[in-house]
């Protein structure tokens, strides 16, 4: 059965609306002709995720999000996706917007990546915010959130 999970590491948060989050990433892997087999998002703090970024990408810098593909299947999403929420604070005052909307953001993003989208080199970037910005506007379209 297609499970989309929420944890935590390190921090104490709590997504709001998660049934309806889950409907509305399951749409967006669906949409992109995706199938859902297990997703997991980990909301965890900057030095958790630093430490992650160290000793799987041998990477010292700080970080929103780090995506883990761990699927055998083409079109299968099996995955785990950390997310820093001091991060998601961070961008959602730098950005003017809400920690919800940012954490969506975020969160769409990692999964966009699931979906064979890139955010390395311009053009590649501009098409990644398009499609944030596609499905961020879908989940009220779509009555999802």
């Amino acid at each position: 059965m297609p499970a989309i999970s929420f944890f935590t590491e390190s921090v104490k948060y709590n997504l709001p609306q998660k049934l309806k989050v889950k409907k509305w990433i399951k749409a967006t892997i669906e949409k992109e002709g995706f199938e859902l087999k297990e997703l997991n998002f980990i909301f965890c703090s900057d030095e958790y995720l630093l430490g992650i970024n160290q000793q799987y990408l041998n990477h010292d810098t700080y970080t929103d999000i780090i995506t883990f593909d761990n699927s055998d299947e083409e079109k299968e999403i099996v995955s785990d996706i950390f997310i820093s929420i001091e991060r998601v604070n961070e961008n959602a005052k730098t950005f003017g917007t809400n920690e919800f909307d940012e954490v969506c953001r975020i969160m769409v993003h990692g999964t966009l990546h699931l979906l064979g989208y890139k955010d390395k080199g311009k053009a590649a970037k501009t098409l990644m915010t398009q499609k944030e910005d596609e499905y961020l506007a879908y989940r009220s379209e779509a009555g999802l959130i």
